[in-house]
């Protein structure tokens, strides 16, 4: 008799996270492994936000904070949103979390029932398709391909929606392509959100600053639909935070108030500390801080550079980046080719084979809904990553 609960047994492990431990696993064994497979910006956090949370420690500020998060957050937070993006909220419609990925999870666990449909523009980002078998919804995927930068239109929208439909939900800047929606394009998808009231749209914002070639743009900047919009975002991508665990959500007060309940029988508030140095993070005009400016910076030259040697490499085809820190390129053109007794047929065999021979880390595309694609991360130095697809060609050059 199986012990452990069915919902569990359902869910997949998160490539991403398996890929990981397996160029651990590998680098254990002494093999010199590169990890591309990682979605962490490898800078460190801004000293004033690290001074902010040890003042905090030296306050005491170590007790149960309220569960949507202290309101001096909440209330830097709808500072944010008015500063960056020009949405007014009130601190009531903010739930702090423990990460981003906490929020989305949230929002779904709140607003969709059993056999009810939540749209994932594919490619998407791994955790979204369990969060929804979590709450026993039905992800229903509208597929982008690399000719369209991996962007959904309306009519694929349109068509997806049924009358089950709950919620749509999609990351832009996005992961795991960088593919960032333009204003004229979320306006036309929010058009097709507009004549289905029912429908909810859960934005994933947390790649925002790290935005290479335009103005980050929200879809609840629409007013014919703030109402039916959930803002998602955080602190560990733009401030390079990843381990101080903290997102947030703005939504309508309802749909927060859920939340508040939700977590407050999960988990209850998040760290305090992390709470402290996240008012000092939303207090940071991203059009002013070094920090930011550096990093983005870098990670514009590492992309830059990157597509660059990745046209060297034949038969990959590769959209340009606006945000992010990742690649998507299509990988076809290896399909059926082999090395000795080892045949690529997909996307991972692909990506196992460059592990084991190229010793690179990679995810394979079908963890993102795209099983013709695999993702690379340049979140790492730029020797490392030209070291990487150094070993990337050749181990592909073998293949015959």
């Amino acid at each position: 008799m199986e012990r452990i609960a069915q919902r569990i047994t359902n869910l997949s492990e998160s490539e991403t996270l398996a890929m990981t431990r397996r160029s651990r696993e590998l680098t254990a064994q002494g093999i010199d492994v590169i990890n591309l497979s990682i979605g962490e910006p490898d800078f460190n956090t801004p000293d004033h936000i690290k001074e902010a949370a040890i003042k905090a420690i030296n306050e005491n500020r170590t007790h149960y904070p309220p569960v949507p998060g202290y309101l001096e957050l909440r209330k830097a937070i709808c500072h944010k949103l008015k500063r960056d993006n020009n949405l007014e909220f009130t601190p009531e419609q903010i739930v702090v979390s423990t990460g981003a990925k906490h929020s989305i999870a949230n929002v779904i666990i709140s607003l969709v029932n059993a056999g009810e449909e939540v749209i994932l523009p594919a490619p998407y980002w791994v955790s979204y398709k369990e969060m929804v078998k979590l709450a026993r919804g039905v992800a229903v995927f509208v597929p982008a391909t690399v000719e369209t930068d991996f962007k959904i239109t309306p009519e694929q929208l349109e068509g997806a929606i049924t009358p089950k439909t709950k919620v749509i939900l999609y990351s832009s800047p996005c992961n795991p392509t960088g593919s960032v929606y333009t204003r004229e394009e979320l306006h036309a998808l929010a058009q097709v959100v507009a004549r289905h009231p029912g429908i909810f749209v859960i934005s994933d914002e947390i790649y925002e600053l790290i935005n290479f070639d335009c103005h980050h743009e929200s879809i609840a900047q629409f007013d014919f639909i703030r109402d039916q919009v959930i803002v998602v975002n955080g602190v560990s991508k733009g401030f390079a935070m990843t381990g101080w665990r903290l997102g947030y959500l703005a939504a309508p007060l309802w749909i927060a108030k859920a939340c508040d309940k939700l977590q407050g029988q999960m988990t209850s508030a998040t760290c305090s500390i992390s709470q402290y140095a996240a008012i000092e993070a939303m207090m940071t005009d991203p059009e002013k801080s070094n920090d930011i400016r550096d990093m983005v910076f870098t990670f514009r030259k590492r992309r830059n550079k990157m597509l660059e040697l990745l046209q060297t490499i034949p038969g990959l085809i590769t959209s340009i980046p606006k945000g992010a820190f990742y690649f998507f390129p299509d990988v076809t053109y290896y399909f059926g080719k082999s090395h000795g007794d080892r045949i690529i047929n997909n996307a991972c065999d692909l990506t196992n084979y460059l592990l084991d021979v190229g010793h690179v880390a990679l995810v394979p595309g079908d963890a993102f809904g795209n099983p013709d694609c695999i993702r690379i991360s340049y979140a790492t130095s730029m020797e490392m990553m030209i070291q990487a697809i150094e070993r990337i060609k050749k181990a592909l050059a073998d293949l015959r």
